[in-house]
Protein backbone atom coordinates (compact mmCIF):
# COMPACT_ATOMS: atom_id res chain seq x y z
CA UNK A 1 0.00 0.00 0.00
CA UNK A 2 1.20 3.26 -0.78
CA UNK A 3 2.25 6.06 2.35
CA UNK A 4 1.01 9.69 1.96
CA UNK A 5 4.02 11.70 3.24
CA UNK A 6 3.69 15.02 4.45
CA UNK A 7 6.76 17.57 3.92
CA UNK A 8 7.14 20.41 5.64
CA UNK A 9 8.95 23.41 6.27
CA UNK A 10 8.96 24.75 10.13
CA UNK A 11 10.34 27.26 12.54
CA UNK A 12 11.85 25.62 15.94
CA UNK A 13 8.59 27.21 17.65
CA UNK A 14 6.54 25.00 15.38
CA UNK A 15 5.05 27.18 12.72
CA UNK A 16 4.59 26.25 8.91
CA UNK A 17 3.53 29.04 7.05
CA UNK A 18 5.59 31.76 5.22
CA UNK A 19 8.79 29.53 4.75
CA UNK A 20 10.60 32.70 3.51
CA UNK A 21 10.77 34.23 6.94
CA UNK A 22 12.61 31.23 8.88
CA UNK A 23 14.33 29.45 6.32
CA UNK A 24 17.54 31.44 5.50
CA UNK A 25 19.87 28.97 4.02
CA UNK A 26 18.50 25.48 2.30
CA UNK A 27 21.60 24.13 2.12
CA UNK A 28 23.20 20.86 0.29
CA UNK A 29 22.29 18.43 2.94
CA UNK A 30 18.18 19.81 2.65
CA UNK A 31 18.40 19.84 -1.17
CA UNK A 32 19.40 16.06 -1.23
CA UNK A 33 16.87 15.25 1.47
CA UNK A 34 13.89 17.27 -0.29
CA UNK A 35 15.40 15.31 -4.18
CA UNK A 36 15.33 11.71 -1.92
CA UNK A 37 11.84 12.69 -0.68
CA UNK A 38 10.21 13.68 -4.37
CA UNK A 39 11.94 11.03 -5.79
CA UNK A 40 9.55 8.64 -4.22
CA UNK A 41 6.52 10.48 -5.07
CA UNK A 42 4.54 9.92 -8.15
CA UNK A 43 1.37 11.64 -6.72
CA UNK A 44 0.72 15.38 -5.03
CA UNK A 45 -2.16 16.87 -3.07
CA UNK A 46 -2.34 20.49 -2.84
CA UNK A 47 -5.07 22.58 -0.92
CA UNK A 48 -6.37 25.59 -2.62
CA UNK A 49 -4.43 28.24 -1.58
CA UNK A 50 -1.13 26.52 -1.75
CA UNK A 51 -2.29 26.03 -5.79
CA UNK A 52 -3.10 29.22 -6.68
CA UNK A 53 0.34 30.89 -5.22
CA UNK A 54 2.32 27.43 -7.32
CA UNK A 55 0.48 27.06 -10.23
CA UNK A 56 1.63 30.93 -11.31
CA UNK A 57 5.32 30.46 -10.05
CA UNK A 58 6.24 26.80 -10.86
CA UNK A 59 5.41 26.19 -14.36
CA UNK A 60 8.46 29.15 -15.13
CA UNK A 61 11.14 28.54 -11.91
CA UNK A 62 14.31 27.14 -11.76
CA UNK A 63 14.86 25.95 -8.95
CA UNK A 64 16.09 22.22 -9.29
CA UNK A 65 14.63 19.73 -8.36
CA UNK A 66 11.52 20.66 -7.72
CA UNK A 67 10.39 22.48 -10.33
CA UNK A 68 10.55 19.64 -12.73
CA UNK A 69 9.35 17.14 -10.50
CA UNK A 70 6.13 19.84 -9.18
CA UNK A 71 5.40 20.46 -12.89
CA UNK A 72 5.30 16.82 -13.99
CA UNK A 73 3.79 15.35 -11.37
CA UNK A 74 0.18 14.03 -11.12
CA UNK A 75 -1.37 16.39 -9.14
CA UNK A 76 -5.13 16.96 -6.97
CA UNK A 77 -5.87 20.38 -6.31
CA UNK A 78 -8.49 19.51 -3.19
CA UNK A 79 -10.99 22.30 -3.72
CA UNK A 80 -15.11 22.72 -4.11
CA UNK A 81 -14.25 24.94 -7.36
CA UNK A 82 -12.09 24.01 -10.50
CA UNK A 83 -8.55 26.02 -10.87
CA UNK A 84 -8.44 29.02 -12.22
CA UNK A 85 -5.24 28.89 -13.82
CA UNK A 86 -4.68 25.24 -15.40
CA UNK A 87 -1.35 23.53 -14.60
CA UNK A 88 0.05 20.30 -16.16
CA UNK A 89 -1.34 16.84 -14.56
CA UNK A 90 -3.77 18.53 -12.56
CA UNK A 91 -6.95 17.03 -11.29
CA UNK A 92 -9.69 19.36 -9.11
CA UNK A 93 -11.33 16.66 -6.76
CA UNK A 94 -14.43 18.30 -4.48
CA UNK A 95 -15.47 14.79 -2.87
CA UNK A 96 -13.88 14.16 0.66
CA UNK A 97 -10.32 14.02 0.77
CA UNK A 98 -10.30 10.88 3.25
CA UNK A 99 -12.26 9.30 0.34
CA UNK A 100 -9.60 10.72 -2.64
CA UNK A 101 -7.01 9.29 -0.17
CA UNK A 102 -8.29 5.68 0.44
CA UNK A 103 -8.89 5.45 -3.47
CA UNK A 104 -5.26 6.39 -3.99
CA UNK A 105 -3.56 4.69 -1.36
CA UNK A 106 -4.80 1.33 -3.01
CA UNK A 107 -3.31 2.27 -6.39
CA UNK A 108 -0.12 1.20 -7.35
CA UNK A 109 2.55 3.40 -7.48
CA UNK A 110 4.97 5.63 -5.23
CA UNK A 111 4.53 7.85 -1.77
CA UNK A 112 1.87 10.18 -2.09
CA UNK A 113 3.07 13.83 -1.29
CA UNK A 114 1.78 17.07 0.24
CA UNK A 115 3.86 20.07 0.30
CA UNK A 116 2.33 23.35 2.12
CA UNK A 117 -1.29 23.30 2.03
CA UNK A 118 -1.60 23.88 5.85
CA UNK A 119 -5.17 23.38 6.43
CA UNK A 120 -5.11 20.05 4.21
CA UNK A 121 -1.93 18.81 5.94
CA UNK A 122 -3.95 19.26 9.16
CA UNK A 123 -7.16 17.98 7.46
CA UNK A 124 -5.59 14.65 6.57
CA UNK A 125 -3.76 14.60 10.23
CA UNK A 126 -6.76 14.48 11.90
CA UNK A 127 -8.27 12.00 9.43
CA UNK A 128 -4.99 9.48 10.29
CA UNK A 129 -3.94 9.60 6.85
CA UNK A 130 -0.76 10.51 7.44
CA UNK A 131 1.80 7.81 7.25
CA UNK A 132 5.14 9.91 7.81
CA UNK A 133 6.35 13.33 8.12
CA UNK A 134 9.28 14.65 6.72
CA UNK A 135 10.33 17.78 8.54
CA UNK A 136 12.66 20.24 8.09
CA UNK A 137 13.31 22.32 11.36
CA UNK A 138 15.04 25.78 11.07
CA UNK A 139 16.77 27.16 13.75
CA UNK A 140 14.57 30.05 13.94
CA UNK A 141 12.03 31.24 16.90
CA UNK A 142 9.11 33.39 15.67
CA UNK A 143 6.75 33.40 18.38
CA UNK A 144 3.61 33.71 16.43
CA UNK A 145 2.20 31.93 12.90
CA UNK A 146 -0.02 29.11 11.66
CA UNK A 147 1.35 25.80 13.14
CA UNK A 148 0.94 22.07 11.65
CA UNK A 149 0.08 20.67 15.01
CA UNK A 150 -1.52 22.61 17.82
CA UNK A 151 -5.36 23.23 19.38
CA UNK A 152 -8.35 21.31 18.35
CA UNK A 153 -5.48 18.33 17.50
CA UNK A 154 -6.72 16.34 20.95
CA UNK A 155 -5.65 12.69 18.99
CA UNK A 156 -3.04 11.45 20.72
CA UNK A 157 -0.52 9.98 18.23
CA UNK A 158 2.96 8.09 18.53
CA UNK A 159 5.48 8.44 16.26
CA UNK A 160 8.03 6.78 15.53
CA UNK A 161 12.03 8.07 14.49
CA UNK A 162 13.08 7.18 11.05
CA UNK A 163 15.62 9.86 10.53
CA UNK A 164 17.44 13.12 11.95
CA UNK A 165 19.80 14.60 10.50
CA UNK A 166 21.51 17.88 11.18
CA UNK A 167 22.16 20.28 8.19
CA UNK A 168 25.47 23.01 7.87
CA UNK A 169 22.87 25.21 8.19
CA UNK A 170 21.48 24.67 11.49
CA UNK A 171 18.49 22.86 10.38
CA UNK A 172 17.16 19.59 11.29
CA UNK A 173 15.91 16.99 9.28
CA UNK A 174 13.58 14.53 10.85
CA UNK A 175 11.44 11.50 9.86
CA UNK A 176 8.75 10.08 11.52
CA UNK A 177 5.95 7.48 10.57
CA UNK A 178 3.31 6.67 12.18
CA UNK A 179 3.02 3.88 15.19
CA UNK A 180 -0.30 2.66 13.85
CA UNK A 181 -0.25 -0.54 16.49
CA UNK A 182 -1.16 2.00 19.65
Amino acid sequence: MRKLVLYTLMSLDGVVEAPDRYIFDFDEVMYANLARTIKAQDTVLLGRRTYDEWALYWPTAAEQPFADFINEVEKFLISSAAPTVPWTNTTAVSSPVADLVRRLKERPGGDIGVHGSIRLAQSLLAENLVDELRLVIAPTVLGSGRRLLGEGDEQLRQWNLLRLEGTPSGAVLADYELNRTR
